[in-house]
């Protein structure tokens, strides 16, 4: 860059000067945006102000990890009293009892938990732990579920039709580039939604299974809700060979008191969690049945899956934490519930108004814009095709531009802080976004 370069705004000369210290000048795939990301400066309530000083509502939150926005009093309040006593140390504290037990009570079938810093690391322990439970190596995974960076938690994450099968199961496919090839052999991917084609694939590696992962309502697959029976049948055929069934709560969740297990009456042996649950610091959970989590337990020597995690129930977490899930009554996840479906109607008269074929999916607190209306029911029904890829990126663009952030593949998640008036902005910039992408 000379001199006589002019930027036009601080977000590019922080993206330039990222490309110094950063590959790419990034540290999260997700926020990468072309030429540049704008730059957060700070954030209060439902909205973030870059670093050029324009506020917009924030539909992100952090990928549904701000349940109550930015900067929400309680939680500063509470964070910072722990920060004044110390951040972290080589020696449990009474925080995570705290919110160890607020877990177990909320989830029927968590009675132990284990903590972690993120979702990531919350899915490895999960798929570890019920590797050492039933002494067995596969896993099975959804097609197109996201369950973090796990090699073995991302295997055909975002397969295109080049690697679908005409006939057959889906395929194990590599997410990372050198991603080993007994990786690949020892995950099972079975397609969402589908209870034959799904159940046969368990079956037929019933023996070797160790775990089946499910996300109930995974958002990189459309962030369409299971079928109840759908879930049923999973927990049926988990028993009949043998393997544990994982729910991956770490974004789902946000639909309920008592997650989506007390929203679709079926338990799972081993819960993954994080995002709302650390208060807006890094958090992840593992929780389940006594006889599973005991593979964690150091009480008679080296246990069969030992973890440390330096950060781990940090207390500064811990506390936020607990405030977060204390503000989350039952009256609130029904206001959030009741602002979801708001927005969900709204959003489908605005494409029928615009006569722009479209839907709006999810659940609760969670929503995603679509910009086709052929039925949804899997990752590859969702999917979308090329010219839907590129009229959503200007969608979403035409929102940045609005004052509405949204993710990139359309996913919405509210806020306990919004209002009535906010809800009606992201409408209104929602009607112009459509009547600018024609």
């Amino acid at each position: 860059m000379t001199d006589a370069t002019v930027l036009s705004s601080r977000s590019e000369a922080l993206a330039r000067r990222a490309r110094g210290s950063l590959p790419g000048g990034n540290t999260r795939t997700t926020v990468y945006r072309d030429p540049y990301p704008l730059y957060a400066a700070r954030g209060e309530g439902c909205r973030v102000w870059d670093v050029d000083g324009v506020a917009r509502i924030d539909c992100n939150n952090n990928y549904t990890s701000l349940i109550h926005g930015h900067a929400h009093p309680a939680l500063v309040d509470a964070a910072c009293r722990q920060i004044a006593l110390g951040t972290a140390f080589g020696m449990p504290t009474e925080s995570e009892i705290d919110l160890a037990e607020l877990l177990c009570a909320r989830v029927a079938s968590v009675e132990r938990v284990r903590f972690v810093n993120s979702g990531t690391e919350a899915v490895m322990m999960a798929l570890k732990a019920a590797r050492a439970f039933t002494g067995r190596p596969k896993i099975a995974k959804c097609e197109g579920a996201y369950h973090g960076t796990y090699d073995y938690a991302e295997v055909s994450l975002d397969t295109g039709p080049a690697d679908w099968q005409v006939q057959g199961p889906p395929a194990s496919v590599a997410y990372a580039r050198g991603t080993p090839q007994g990786v690949l052999d020892d995950v099972v991917v079975i397609p969402f939604n589908d209870i034959d084609g799904a159940v046969s694939l368990i079956r037929a590696h019933g023996p070797a299974l160790a775990g089946v992962l499910v996300d109930p309502m995974p958002n990189r697959a459309g962030l369409v809700p299971a079928d109840p029976a759908y879930l049923q049948a999973l927990h049926a055929v988990c028993r009949e060979v043998g393997a544990l069934l994982i729910f991956d709560e770490v974004i789902s969740f946000r639909l309920g008191h008592a997650g989506a297990q007390g929203l679709w009456g079926v338990e799972a042996d081993l819960t993954t969690f994080g995002k709302i649950m650390g208060g807006g610091f890094p958090v992840g959970a593992l929780g389940g049945r006594v006889d599973v989590m005991a593979v964690f337990d150091p009480t008679s020597g080296k246990p069969a899956v030992p973890g440390g995690g330096t950060f781990s129930a940090n207390p500064v977490t811990m506390r936020a934490g607990l405030a977060a899930m204390e503000l989350l009554d039952e009256a609130a996840f029904v206001r959030l519930g009741h602002m979801g479906d708001h927005l969900r109607h709204g959003i489908e008269r605005l494409l029928h108004d615009h006569g722009i074929r479209g839907c709006a999916t999810g659940r609760g607190s969670l929503l995603q814009v679509h910009l086709s209306d052929r039925p949804l029911r899997d990752y590859r029904s969702a999917r979308p095709e090329a010219a839907e890829a590129r009229r959503l990126v200007a969608f979403v663009q035409a929102l940045l531009d609005g004052g509405v952030i949204i993710s990139t593949n359309g996913l919405m998640a509210l806020s306990t802080v919004m209002t009535g008036d906010d809800l009606e902005a992201v409408l209104a910039a929602i009607a112009a976004a459509l009547s600018a992408i024609g």
